[in-house]
């Protein structure tokens, strides 16, 4: 072989393995599994639709656009504040009842909006407890006053935003915990007081997480369809199933989760934009404990007031009102069988969220190793699986796993002589798929932004002492990630507790979860009974939740049990 043909051969092969080494095909890899179901929905844009496409656009698309918008804005808005405020507070002032704070503000997120929903109309609505009170009170009858309807869009968006602040209040409170003293000292040498560093200082260092939580929040909104159907608003999310499953019309129903999909692109694009060149690494290895504002007087009370409100209107009222329709005439089945309710639920909520931290871990360091077109593109689709809704996702995992075990059947019925079943399509394996595929932005948006505030020169520091890139990251970002996969966990953990649509479609002959059951009974309007397994549901993710939260305060560096300034390190 002539030498220059050589050289070029050589030359090709190593920019080759520079773009295909083991970490880029290992990405490639996971992600295009995660991402199956949704390049089977997206397969379905190219397919004609039969002028369903202009009836829709004539009649209810305006509709759906508008209040989409509106739930997005309001959402968005309303979470950002809540919980980039509330975690400011506990991580960094001090004021009765800020312990208990820390953790309580997680609570709501174990509320599925659907039950939220249901709690508060009963509440609210003129033959509810709260209507009456005040007839009986004020001796007024119907059309003597005015009360505003909770079956509303704005009722929807208030109480979404109750149960989904908690993502953004998770997310900023682990790196708030995360954040350099140092940074935080530079800025009050610099003569900004509290508020300013907490405006100018530190949202700015935590913008990869709060807007990775202000992301899932949204992302939630827009496939939410329990409350929006109860409350009788028109979304894009319950077109989509008016679509698939009352008019048939399938192909129409996954163009509609596209345009889901591309508000998600549109609002991811729009903030890397507005982010430039910026990056947020830590450049300090000093991790001394955080400083505490001592709050006194007014300043105390209405720190304790902005962090009970949401916890009393989003966790405590709901229970109590739902514990109160349980006391009065709980569910029948209640006892051993509700053991079997829990065990299931769990035991796939835990399965679940290991697998799809262990994949967002997988893909963002992928990623960050070799940020090539090629593994950011695989991880991107990968991670759109959470802007389709649950049996969107179902429906494009059948689709795949039901051809595999007809050919797996087919085969050995025909060389064998025997059948298997439904290998994959009637276990729970296919559920536990569904879960990572739906909610692997959870973690992943948790992990990447976790992931980009480590600074490339521990990288480099590491692979000098002779670590590989799998040791440098066990042993180097999981540590110092700890908080933030923990945080990425009980997201992921809570989430499969409450889903419900791919639960339904995907799940086992007589396999049911909690979820299940609560909607069975109130879909039947048996909301009574439905209040037990929907205390439930908020019972068996409290405690996870809960010993998490510590956990996590625990998992800064430099946080000692002894409670002394640690020295740095």
């Amino acid at each position: 072989m002539p030498r220059s043909a050589s050289t070029w051969l050589t030359t090709v092969s190593r920019q080759l393995s520079s773009h295909f080494n083991a970490w880029t095909v290992l990405t490639v890899a996971v992600a295009l599994i995660v991402a199956l179901p949704v390049l089977v929905v997206l397969l379905h844009i190219f397919m004609p639709t039969n002028g369903i496409w202009h009836h829709l656009a004539s009649t209810v698309l305006g509709r759906y656009l508008a209040n989409t918008l509106f739930l997005v804005v309001t959402v968005g808005l309303g979470t950002a504040m809540i919980g980039t405020g509330t975690a400011w507070l506990v991580v960094m002032c001090r004021f009765p009842g800020s312990r208990i704070f820390e953790w309580a503000l997680l609570l709501p997120l174990a509320v599925p909006t659907y039950v939220i929903a249901y709690a508060y109309t009963d509440f609210l609505q003129y033959s509810g407890p709260l209507q009456t009170w005040l007839r009986e009170i004020f001796g007024w009858s119907h059309g003597d006053y005015y009360f505003p309807s909770i079956r509303s869009l704005g009722g929807a968006a208030t109480l979404i935003t109750l149960v989904l602040y908690p993502y953004v209040y998770l997310l900023a409170r682990a790196a708030f915990l995360e954040q350099s003293v140092c940074v935080l000292d530079v800025g009050r040498t610099l003569g900004r007081g509290p508020w300013r560093l907490f405006t100018s200082v530190a949202v700015p260092l935590a913008r990869p997480a709060i807007v990775g939580g202000v992301s899932l929040a949204l992302m939630e909104t827009l496939n939410e369809f329990g409350a929006v159907q109860f409350f009788g608003v028109d979304t894009f999310t319950t077109g989509i199933y008016r679509t698939w499953f009352g008019m048939g019309e399938q192909v129409a129903a996954a163009q509609l989760a596209a345009c889901l999909l591309l508000f998600v692109i549109v609002f991811v694009l729009l903030e890397r934009w507005s982010r430039g060149q910026r990056k947020y690494f830590h450049t300090s290895s000093r991790y001394q404990r955080l400083p505490e504002y001592q709050l006194a007087g007014w300043r105390a009370q209405g720190a304790f007031i902005a962090c009970a409100i949401p916890v009393l209107i989003g966790f405590l009222l709901p229970c109590a009102l739902l514990a109160h329709l349980a006391i009065q005439k709980g569910d029948a089945l209640f006892g051993t069988r509700f053991l079997d309710f829990a065990w299931n639920s769990l035991t796939l909520a835990a399965l679940a969220s290991m697998v799809a931290v262990s994949l967002a871990l997988i893909l963002s360091y992928g990623v960050r190793l070799h940020p090539s077109p090629i593994t950011r593109t695989a991880t991107r689709i990968a991670a759109m699986g959470y802007a389709i809704p649950g049996s969107v996702v179902a429906v494009g995992i059948l689709i795949p796993f039901a051809w595999l075990d007809d050919t797996i059947n087919s085969f050995l019925s025909e060389h064998y002589g025997f059948v298997a079943g439904l290998i994959f399509s009637g276990s729970a394996f296919i559920l536990v798929y569904a879960y990572v595929v739906r909610f692997l932005a959870v973690s992943f948006n948790t992990v990447e932004a976790s992931l980009g505030k480590v600074t490339p020169t521990m990288d480099a520091a590491a692979r000098t002492l002779g670590q590989t890139a799998g040791g440098t990251l066990r042993r180097v970002h999981t540590p110092i990630m700890r908080g933030s996969l923990l945080a990425a966990g009980i997201l992921v953990f809570v989430d499969v507790m409450k889903e419900l649509p791919a639960t339904i479609i995907l799940r086992p002959f007589n396999f049911d979860t909690l979820a299940v059951r609560a909607h069975n009974l109130a879909s039947d309007e048996r909301l009574a009974e439905a209040s037990t397994s929907s205390l439930a549901i908020v019972a068996v993710g409290i405690l996870p939740v809960i010993l998490l939260s510590m956990a996590m305060s625990r998992s800064r560096p430099g946080s000692g049990k002894t409670g002394r300034k640690d020295k740095d390190l």
